[in-house]
């Protein structure tokens, strides 16, 4: 039956909706799918690529180029050398084992070496290069380049290696560099991905651990492109870091290991500072030992020579080690009673070998006494009376604060390991320290540099620099860094009185020039060098009553540790000073004998800056030191001689 023309309009209209609708639902469909499109293939496109190439780029740091250090006359004493070494990276190889097997075939590695590259490949990050052999040579790098095929994730490279050219002279100031070890990353709160690379090498003492943060530099990156293997296809960018600072060190190259040959193998330490600007021209301890050894690790049997040598030829003596100062302390003592005026020049003091305080008697180095002695008698013959009366009358609080201003009781701030503040004690800081009121006999024994008080060579060079200027010289060991000079600290004036100063330095004077001085045997008689200076010997040991009695043992039938330190401080020239000196010889015996002629030899060699000629030393002496200069000078030739003593 046919429908009416009517119901057929209706159902035309109908149709002709829904497909409008479907039409438009597909058309908005298509229309959003097109913008999304856009938007990820377009507007998104460097994201994706980027997302895209991190699946196939890597990213290596670039370690930067370590500073290096030179003396005040352009020395090299701390450089970079090329070093060939194979590495190996974790996520380049599937068996990491199996690859260092076989490259142990081909350079000879042994087992213990494998098994440490091992451990160092499963702590590191896979993409970081771990160093399985250091400083091998050419062959070596050829036979890896050639079988590199059979040796995925092996690395033929060359980096640089920290070498000491001066090697002992130099260990204690600038110290040496080694890897980076768990204790260095404890003591950082968050470490920079440089330090996380194995075998990573940082200062560990002296300046170069001071001075890590100039030294180091920036490092840089690398990004390669690798394929499915992790084999690099290409290197894609470079980003070169920032070399260290290049520094520049105050000491004297050849002053240095001059000290360090005059003082031998004795355990000893010698400061000598320039007046003018505080520039430390030579700090040396001795014996010393080669940095080159650290650089890469020290074996056990190195490292167990040098700690039980009884001399501790790893430590910084001329900073860190402490001791009483002796009779070089009594300068202190003389200027803080003329201070506060209770002292003239003119006055005496009766020396009958002892002075009783308290029922105690203190004793005189000269057993039957000097007599009457003034201020110049007593500092020229080392009057030990003299200074205790001094002590009962101007009292302890007062020579604490001239040795505080005369710079003892200080750490300076210079770049070295463990530098010591040393001791100037005082009523309160017993009390504190053992609970126990200061005694009279205290400051008795501290006028003379003995009891509690404790220096270091460097305070007792800086003493000497404030007498010799009447200015609070400060030492300084960095001239500059990257060629700009670092400032010099400012020697305000001390606000001593001058004609004060000028007696205490004319007694240090007679000490050397006078024929009843302690060290006049050790006196300079060069016209317009010749110096003032003070003899020190300081006991490590109590003497029994009974033993003074039956005649005290001399310091040659004592065992080594058992004698007494000698000390000798001076300053040069007398009409004029430029430099000041300190000698401290542990266990040395007497100051005048043992610690003066070393100083007066290290004073010469600063003044001339070479070998000094014999007419500066006393007649009898010239043989003797002719011979010692010519010793001195085969030894430094022999140390000198090129490739000894790398590590």
């Amino acid at each position: 039956m046919r429908r009416p023309p009517r119901d057929n309009a209706d159902g035309v209209r109908r149709f002709t909706r829904r497909g409008l609708l479907l039409g438009g639902l597909q058309l908005g469909f298509m229309g959003a799918l097109g913008v999304r499109m856009h938007y990820l293939q377009v507007d998104q496109a460097d994201q994706f690529r980027l997302l895209a190439e991190e699946n196939r780029v890597s990213v290596r740091l670039i370690p930067p180029e370590r500073g290096e250090i030179f003396d005040r006359t352009g020395r090299a004493i701390a450089v970079n050398e090329p070093s060939y070494r194979i590495t190996m990276i974790r996520e380049e190889v599937t068996d990491p084992r199996a690859v260092l097997t076989r490259l142990a075939r081909l350079i000879g590695i042994d087992d213990a070496a494998i098994e440490a590259a091992l451990e160092e490949l499963e702590q590191a990050r896979p993409d970081v290069h771990v160093t399985v052999a250091d400083r091998v040579d050419w062959q070596a790098i050829a036979r890896v380049s050639v079988n590199a095929p059979a040796l995925p994730g092996v690395h033929p490279d060359v980096g640089l290696s920290r070498y000491y050219p001066m090697r002992e002279d130099f260990a204690h100031v600038v110290g040496y560099v080694g890897p980076v070890s768990d204790y260095d990353l404890s003591r950082i709160e968050s470490p920079p991905p440089l330090l996380l690379i194995p075998r990573f090498q940082i200062g560990k003492v002296g300046v170069e651990a001071k001075y890590e943060f100039a030294l180091r530099g920036k490092a840089g990156s690398r990004r390669l492109e690798v394929n499915a293997a992790g084999r690099v296809m290409r290197e894609l960018d470079r980003r070169d870091g920032t070399p260290g600072a290049n520094l520049q060190l105050t000491v004297d190259n050849r002053l240095q290991n001059y000290v360090q040959a005059r003082l031998g193998e004795q355990s000893a330490s010698a400061v000598v500072i320039d007046l003018a600007s505080g520039d430390l021209l030579a700090i040396a301890s001795t014996p010393s030992y080669d940095p080159n050894l650290f650089v890469r690790g020290i074996s056990v049997a190195d490292y167990k020579a040098l700690t039980d040598n009884k001399y501790r030829p790893l430590a910084s003596k001329s900073v860190q080690g402490l001791y009483p100062p002796g009779s070089t302390f009594k300068m202190v003592t003389a200027l803080a009673a003329l201070d506060e005026g209770l002292i003239t020049a003119e006055d005496t003091v009766w020396c009958p070998g002892y002075l009783e305080v308290s029922g105690r008697k203190f004793h005189c180095w000269k057993t039957w006494g000097h007599g009457h002695m003034t201020l110049e008698a007593a500092l020229t013959e080392s009057c030990d009376v003299y200074f205790y009366d001094l002590a009962l009358k101007v009292g302890i609080e007062k020579i604490a604060a001239m040795g505080h201003r005369l710079g003892l009781g200080e750490a300076f701030n210079v770049p070295m390991s463990a530098v010591a503040a040393g001791r100037v004690p005082t009523k309160d800081w017993k009390l504190q320290r053992f609970g126990k009121d200061w005694v009279l006999g205290d400051s008795v024994n501290a006028a003379i540099g003995q009891g509690f008080v404790l220096t270091s060579p460097l305070q007792l060079a800086v003493m000497s620099a404030r007498l010799a200027t009447g200015r609070a010289v400060v030492p300084r060991l960095v001239k500059t860094m990257d060629g700009v000079e670092q400032p010099a600290p400012e020697a305000a004036p001390l606000g001593l009185n001058e004609n004060h100063l000028r007696q205490i330095r004319q007694g240090m004077f007679a000490v050397s020039n006078n024929r009843r001085g302690t060290a006049f045997r050790s006196r300079i008689t060069a016209e317009g060098m010749r110096m003032a200076g003070k003899t020190g010997t300081s006991q490590v040991r109590n003497i029994t009553a009974a033993e003074r009695a039956e005649g005290v043992t001399s310091n040659e039938d004592l065992p080594w540790d058992r004698r007494d330190h000698a000390l000798f401080v001076n300053f040069a020239p007398f009409e004029a000073p430029q430099i000041a000196v300190a000698v401290v010889i542990e266990h040395g015996g007497g100051g005048s004998s043992a610690a003066a002629p070393v100083a007066r030899d290290i004073t010469l060699q600063a003044l001339y800056g070479d070998t000094p000629p014999l007419s500066a030393y006393p007649s009898g002496d010239r043989d003797r030191i002719k011979a010692l200069q010519e010793r001195l000078e085969r030894e430094r030739r022999n140390d000198r001689q090129p490739g000894r003593g790398r590590a």
